[in-house]
């Protein structure tokens, strides 16, 4: 069997259980046509880069399965079908990851960084006021 890895978007306006009992449901797909899947993320609600269906946030899942390309096309096609469901991907992959995916991982070291993630760069000083805007701005000419 092949090895996936499902990345699918759902409606903001569902709610985290509803977004799970989804995830329940492909599970059961893949598991009915001989099919497992291993890890699942839940990735929250994040903002889209463009508009999708009048639809600005969305719900984010990552699913890791190992099944054959029938369940995964059979699960594709219901995913197309349930209007919840914005956008999905499937990728093909060599190896499943065992730990956290990139955007778990990302998540927890922005988590314990202290400084914020908007926080200042240690490799510079801070910058200084430019001096002759400064000075230019309460003379009239």
């Amino acid at each position: 069997m092949a090895l996936y890895e499902h990345v699918y978007l759902a409606r903001q306006d569902v709610t985290a259980q509803q977004v799970e009992a989804m995830t329940e449901q492909m599970k059961t797909v893949i598991a009915g046509l001989g099919g497992t899947v291993g890890k699942v993320e839940y990735w929250g609600v994040k903002s889209l880069a463009y508009r999708i269906k009048k639809n600005r946030k969305a719900h984010f899942t990552l699913m890791n399965i190992d099944a054959p390309s029938a369940a995964v096309a059979e699960m594709e096609r219901q995913m197309g079908i349930n209007e919840d469901i914005l956008r999905f991907i499937t990728l093909r992959v060599e190896t499943l990851e065992d730990g956290p995916s990139a955007m778990m991982r990302k998540r927890e070291e922005s988590d314990r960084d202290d400084r914020g993630p908007r926080g200042p760069r240690g490799d510079r000083p801070p910058r200084r006021p430019r001096e002759d805007f400064a000075g230019s701005q309460g003379e009239a000419n």
